[in-house]
């Protein structure tokens, strides 16, 4: 039999305390996990674009989609597509742009002189040099000063082409490292009033450069919602766009909608446009409109109820077969911040903002609405992600929406169970990466914690033991005492089944005995958590008391080490074999 439990002493387990700050978790640390993924995504996707033909419409508003290396280190871009074909004057010879560069000063006489014929030829000079996409080159044309007067030129309404050629310049340098230059000169509330221009293309090159400033330091974007940005886009949106616009459009409205918004900012108007856009033929739309679904689960006060309003949530779960990995992945985290939220919107008909989950104020439980996540179906296709080769970082995300629907009653569990969902996860928790078998640590840890004996029973059949008791080693304080519950309720349910045993052993206790897990329990007595080390305390004098009553110094052992009832080799002789349910049982 392993060694009795040793328990330090008091003073000396106190001074092993690390000072720590004392934070409330509800649910576990969703608010956390869910920002750092914001913006980790912030930096690996949305990036600025520049273009040079006025003629040739916008086909790509992001970089090529990640490799699943690249995925498991950082979220793939929003929207991943192909990126646009090179610009001509980007083929250029390079000494053609240098001579150019040569006749900067003359350029510069030629945008501050009153002629609007050289007016028009600099600033269609500065377009073509700014091409090239060379930070050098952007640098010399701000260094010449000329912005504020690139500027004015928006608001030259009876020169359509100038405007156009200036929207265009400020573009493509929003486009580089200093787009603050360009939010900061005095263009943005001109470039919203363009949005009003009767000429599509100059609209279209409004947004853009919009767009282009949106995607850059939140200060930048904080400009544009100062500036009211956000309904004259909207109501670019009409039914004759041509797709190559509305993909622009989206891309903008993404980038205005990532990072907490205003109060004064609705997003209903915006969640209207975005609820028919999710259901677009057209990939690249279809991306950006997810995005900005997940965006503003994230970035209001009430957000989920906002968009449980809007209806958009049938159509995600739908959208979780999409085959493209740039649409699946927005979709999916839209949805694990929708299933972070109370148990009234995971599974009921009632709308309720959730108030320990997702931190928001209880304020509307008065009508009906449509069922969410659980009854459209998002376990079925969970299950088929699991059992799938997607995406690290994907798969990730399913593991985590699971575990928010196992935190709930042992109706949303049995809902799991019943969708096949464990029998996947067993091996993702043995056997995946790091990261992701954290995630499946906490779904099955949630739901051992609150499942019912016959749940608990079909956990323990498909094998959640053994892995439960590994990650009891790991260093998350967190998910080390949401499994030590988990296994609390297992030893409970098998405290309650071995009265019918002739053995009168629990099953489960004795299991993790010959897995190891005791071994590991023991050693959690010198954790610098007092609230794990209470739990792991209360687990071995419950059940392996038999090898705590041997040491005086542990709480509740009444017999000296001199009265022990049973020798090491009595012991062993009264184990019983392996449950019939143990975890070698799996399917």
């Amino acid at each position: 039999m392993p060694p009795a439990p040793r328990r330090p002493s008091e003073d000396t387990r106190r001074a092993t305390y690390k000072p720590r700050v004392d934070f409330t978790h509800s649910r576990r640390r969703r608010e956390d996990s869910l920002l750092a993924l914001r913006r980790l995504d912030r930096d690996a996707g949305l990036f600025k674009r520049r273009r040079d033909d006025p003629a040739t419409a916008p086909t790509s508003a992001h970089a090529p989609a990640p490799t699943e290396a690249h995925a498991a280190s950082s979220l793939p871009p929003p929207g991943s597509s192909s990126p646009p074909s090179s610009p001509p004057d980007a083929a250029a010879p390079r000494d053609a742009a240098e001579s150019e560069l040569e006749g900067l000063s003359e350029m510069v006489d030629k945008v501050w002189s009153d002629d609007t014929t050289s007016q028009l030829e600099a600033t269609v000079q500065f377009r073509k040099l700014l091409s090239d996409e060379k930070n050098s080159t952007v640098i010399k044309i701000i260094r010449a000063d000329v912005l504020p007067r690139i500027a004015e030129f928006l608001s030259r309404h009876e020169l359509p082409r100038l405007q156009m050629e200036a929207a265009w310049v400020l573009t493509n340098i929003a486009a580089s490292d200093y787009t603050l230059l360009v939010a900061e000169c005095g263009a943005v509330p001109k470039l919203v009033e363009l949005l009003r221009s009767p000429s599509a293309n100059i609209r279209h090159q409004a947004i853009w450069c919009l767009g282009n400033i949106a995607a850059d330091l939140p200060s930048c974007r904080d400009i544009l919602l100062d500036h009211g940005t956000v309904t004259p886009l909207l109501s670019q949106f009409r039914e004759d766009m041509r797709i190559p616009v509305l993909r622009t459009a989206t891309w903008a409205l993404s980038n205005l909608c990532f990072g907490k918004l205003p109060a004064e900012v609705q997003v209903k108007p915006i969640l209207e446009i975005i609820s028919q856009l999710i259901h677009s033929a057209d990939e690249k739309i279809l991306a950006d409109a997810c995005w900005t679904v997940y965006y503003i689960c994230t970035g209001t006060d009430d957000a989920i109820k906002d968009v449980l309003d809007a209806g958009v949530y049938p159509q995600l779960v739908n959208l979780l077969m999409h085959s493209s990995s740039s649409v699946l992945l927005p979709v999916i985290l839209a949805l694990a911040r929708i299933s972070a939220g109370d148990d009234a919107q995971v599974q009921s008909h009632f709308d309720r903002s959730a108030a320990a989950a997702i931190i928001m104020p209880l304020k509307f439980y008065a009508y009906l609405m449509s069922p969410v996540l659980i009854e459209h179906g998002i376990l079925n296709c969970l299950a088929q992600m699991l059992e799938r080769n997607y995406p690290k970082s994907i798969k990730k995300q399913a593991c985590l929406i699971v575990s928010n629907i196992t935190a709930g009653s042992k109706d949303q569990i049995q809902a799991v169970i019943d969708a096949g969902i464990i029998s996947p996860l067993i091996p993702i928790l043995k056997t995946s990466e790091i990261d992701i078998r954290k995630e499946a640590a906490w779904a099955v840890s949630n739901a051992a914690s609150g499942g019912s004996s016959d749940q608990i029973q079909y956990l323990v059949s498909r094998g959640c033991l053994e892995p439960l008791c590994r990650i009891l080693t790991y260093q998350d304080s967190d998910l080390v005492y949401t499994c030590l519950e988990g296994l609390q309720n297992i030893l409970e349910a098998g405290e309650a089944g071995k009265k019918g045993q002739d053995s009168g052993t629990n099953p489960y206790a004795e299991f993790i005995l010959e897995c190891g897990g005791l071994d590991i329990l023991e050693n959690l007595q010198d954790v610098d958590n007092d609230r794990v080390y209470k739990l792991v305390m209360e687990l071995l004098e419950s059940y392996w008391d038999e090898d705590v009553n041997g040491d005086p110094d542990v709480p509740g052992s009444t017999d000296s080490a001199d009265t022990a009832g049973t020798t090491p080799e009595d012991d062993t002789a009264a184990q019983p074999p392996v449950p019939s349910s143990g975890a070698n049982e799996a399917d």
